[in-house]
């Protein structure tokens, strides 16, 4: 299932009643962990921010492996697949409304490599083109938390046009 928010409180009760106790979480745009805390200890949790405050707030959370790297790279989605190559909940958070585009790009690729039962995503401009859309003349549906028909896909391949954007995520 995939769930698409852009209130904060909407997006964690979201979360909440569909998290359990063993659950594997990847988190993307954690920032101070917000979000984080209201997950369940006894997760395996893993957070992943590249603002300079995430690191010494989400170094206090001892249950969460926390990276400090930006999700876009394609290093980073490597670095986290060599620690778990799947898990129960993704979680979407990079910049509340902004970069709808990016947003999706992450999702895609995230969610393809790692297949989650559920994803979380928290994104106005998402949300608004969602209830802004008409016209339902084909119907593809996934019931997953990823887009089924990239199920076999693989690791997708580094995204290039985010350096077209941005030169803030060059190596």
């Amino acid at each position: 299932m995939i769930k698409l928010s852009y209130d904060v409180e909407k997006y964690r009760r979201d979360i909440a009643e569909l998290v359990k106790p063993d659950d594997t979480v990847i988190e993307l745009g954690c920032h101070v962990g917000g979000t984080t805390k209201t997950l369940p200890e006894t997760c395996n949790i893993i957070a992943l921010d590249n603002s300079p405050e995430a690191s010494a707030e989400m170094e206090k959370l001892a249950h969460v492996n926390f990276i400090n790297e930006d999700v876009r790279l394609h290093d980073t989605l490597l670095k986290v697949f060599e620690t778990v190559q799947s898990c129960d909940m993704l979680l979407i958070d990079l910049g509340g409304g902004y970069h709808p585009d990016t947003v999706f790009k992450v999702f895609y690729i995230w969610s393809s490599t790692f297949k989650p039962t559920h994803t979380f995503i928290r994104n106005r401009g998402l949300l608004e083109f969602f209830n802004s859309a008409e016209g339902k003349c084909e119907e593809y549906v996934s019931a997953e938390g990823y887009l089924e028909s990239y199920h076999d896909s693989g690791i997708p391949p580094q995204i290039k046009e985010f350096s077209l954007w941005t030169d803030s995520i060059e190596k």
